[in-house]
């Protein structure tokens, strides 16, 4: 039979986990954001296609992999530091903004058909989202930072 330490031991470690794994998830979409960055001008557009689509993939997978498991664990009630808890009901408005303007980026750019969408924009576009995202890595690492003290 598992004893309460234990039960806590494995909650804080799995919650360690995942938070690892975003972190992960996250750098692997701030380098493709950067490898499309550094595809400037985008004037060409079937040189834009496969990193814009990388990137917009990566994107999405970052911000569910962030909401289903952060975010609905925190929801589910199996966090129980209130640190955490107050740090998340602080920061969640605005990380749900963030999200808001990368769904609106990514339904923007998505590639349909192998039809690259109208790119006039796409630099002043990434720039929005880059601060955007900029806002969000500073919330989540709060958050994060919440999850390691000890309660």
């Amino acid at each position: 039979m598992s004893s309460p330490d234990d039960v806590l031991q494995d909650r804080r470690t799995a919650s360690q986990h995942f938070l690892q794994e975003l972190v992960e998830h996250r750098g692997q979409m701030l380098s493709c954001f950067n490898d499309l960055l550094s595809s400037r001008p985008y004037q060409d557009r079937d040189q834009i296609l496969e990193p814009l689509v990388s990137f917009c993939q990566l994107l999405i997978d970052y911000t569910a992999d962030a909401h289903f498991r952060i975010y609905s664990y925190l929801e589910e009630g199996r966090e129980r530091r209130q640190p955490v808890l107050e740090v998340a009901r602080e920061v969640y408005p605005a990380i749900m903004k963030t999200t808001d303007t990368i769904l609106d980026f990514n339904d923007r750019y998505r590639i349909e058909d192998n039809i690259l969408p109208n790119i006039d924009s796409l630099e002043a576009d990434l720039s929005r989202l880059g601060e955007s995202l900029a806002d969000r890595i500073e919330l989540e690492d709060r958050l994060i930072a919440s999850f390691g003290r000890r309660n």
